[in-house]
């Protein structure tokens, strides 16, 4: 008996030591692996974030993780992610093709393309359309400002009450970016927008949780009926609805007369013809939804931080009011360039995405060549996670790294002085490219609001919890805020 317990302890042994995953040479440090699971168990699933942190502060600002067998480098403070993001920027533009995430979006969405030529064409494609229907011009602010009538709508109805904003905001983004994607948008009882918003919540909470930590770290598991299943039957959902919107906008499309992104991509395809072109029909469907939950998801997150703050900051509020009211006077509504006298509003605005941290990890980055980073040999194929909430509370590059405090963004005179620590949209060739539209957003919005209502924490609603639920995308907790009219 105990001579067969020693044989299993020895081949376990011995299996253990063929299955050992190794660091490449000069590869970042990082915590042993065990095989198969990799560095699986030294995370909190619900959360990693503190953990990356305590991994940073042991081994360095770059050190490596195993995702299963597959190594992974993680990026952690301004100097490293400048360096590969920014300096060596092709490098690292690449992306992974087999999380789950690719496997849920067929690897046809332009946030998650691989580097290269089909790439650069779609990107060059959709930023020069997003340009040309009114980013930053006077067109997409008249679309803005048009949207807030409905919230302003709203809030009027809920003064001298408490109003949950979480609807109100994914509303108001969603609708926003639906109108430069197909030039209509949704009343906000519609089914359809409530669907959508749905489907996009869910799975930017399922795609960096525990669920596909799982799936990414043990392929095995991928058969199995568990709950990052409900990502391939959203993202299938929302498809079916995104062909049907497609077909319905066809027959009111008259070629080479776009009103609208889809129309612009449906003249590229037809332009192409058979010249090989990367433009294709089964495209449309997925740079639609990258871009439409891309544009839903993070404005409103980040409105929901802001309004979290400013209800529990009065004195913050007051003085952006202040701001507000003196550079509008006489004006019946705010433009985008009124941004450049409105340096305290402008530095509450960037604490707000600072604290946000609304895509916490940014979009995972691949290795596209053999390349070396802060002395670590780094081989092509390697993914790569920059950590952006390290950077944004970084010690050291913040006045004021651990709270919400709109002088991170004030020099002495009072003006607006962002360090080269803020990139809430990544930086480099991979950068968000809807950063334009995001920063318009949150200008218009916050500032047309700020002049007509006041918001405040209610008294019976106990202390504000400031905590982020983790996702693709952070969200505040779920919170409510009372409304006061200031101004009809």
């Amino acid at each position: 008996m105990w001579g067969s317990v020693i044989l299993l302890g020895i081949c376990g042994s011995l299996l253990f030591l063929l299955l050992k995953i190794q660091r490449p040479n000069k590869f970042p440090p990082g915590p042993r692996a065990l095989p198969l699971f990799g560095n699986l168990l030294d995370f909190n699933l619900v959360n990693p974030l503190n953990d990356l942190q305590r991994l940073s502060d042991q081994y360095g600002k770059v050190f490596s993780v195993f995702i299963g067998s597959r190594p992974a480098v993680i990026l952690n403070g301004v100097e490293a992610i400048k360096e590969a993001l920014v300096t060596k920027g092709v490098d690292f533009g690449g992306r992974p093709q087999d999380l789950m995430v690719n496997d849920v979006l067929k690897d046809k969405g332009l946030i998650l393309l691989d580097y290269g030529p089909v790439w650069k064409e779609h990107r060059r494609f959709a930023l020069m359309t997003l340009r040309n229907f009114g980013m930053g011009k006077q067109s997409m602010e008249d679309k803005i400002l048009g949207e807030l009538s409905y919230v302003i709508s709203k809030l009027e109805k809920s003064v001298g009450k408490s109003v949950s904003p979480e609807t109100m905001f994914h509303n108001t983004s969603s609708n926003i970016i639906f109108t430069v994607l197909f030039g209509a948008r949704y009343e906000y009882d519609d089914e359809t927008l409530k669907i959508f918003i749905k489907l996009f919540t869910e799975n930017a909470r399922i795609a960096n949780g525990p669920w596909a930590m799982i799936y990414d770290s043990v392929p095995l598991a991928r058969r199995l009926p568990l709950p990052f299943k409900k990502a391939f039957e959203n993202c299938a959902t929302a498809k079916k609805m995104c062909i049907n919107l497609v077909e319905q906008h066809k027959k009111a499309r008259v070629p080479g007369e776009p009103r609208h992104f889809l129309d612009c991509y449906l003249d590229e395809l037809e332009k192409k013809g058979d010249d090989r072109s990367s433009f294709e029909e089964a495209r449309i469907i997925w740079n639609i939804l990258d871009l439409h939950f891309a544009g839903t998801d993070t404005t409103s997150n980040t409105l929901l931080t802001a309004f979290l703050y400013l209800s529990t900051h009065t004195d913050i509020q007051e003085k952006c009011y202040q701001e507000i009211s003196e550079v509008l006077e006489g004006k019946d509504k705010v433009c985008f360039e009124d941004r450049h006298q409105m340096p305290y509003t402008q530095a509450v605005i960037h604490e707000s995405l600072r604290v946000a941290r609304t895509v916490p990890l940014s979009v995972f980055h691949r290795t596209t060549k053999d390349t070396e980073l802060m002395g670590y040999r780094i081989p092509k194929g390697t993914l790569v996670i920059p950590n952006l909430s390290s950077v944004l509370s970084e010690e050291g590059q913040w006045k004021f790294p651990h709270e919400f405090n709109p002088s991170n963004f004030l020099n002495e005179q009072g003006q607006l002085d962002k360090p080269e620590a803020f990139m809430p949209f990544s930086a480099g060739p991979r950068m968000c490219l809807g950063e334009g539209l995001a920063r318009m957003e949150l200008f218009l919005i916050i500032v047309t609001l700020l002049r007509r209502f006041k918001f405040s924490w209610p008294d019976d609603a106990g202390d504000p919890d400031f905590s982020l639920i983790f996702g693709v995308t952070m969200t505040p907790q779920p919170y409510s805020m009372m409304v006061t009219l200031r101004k009809p």
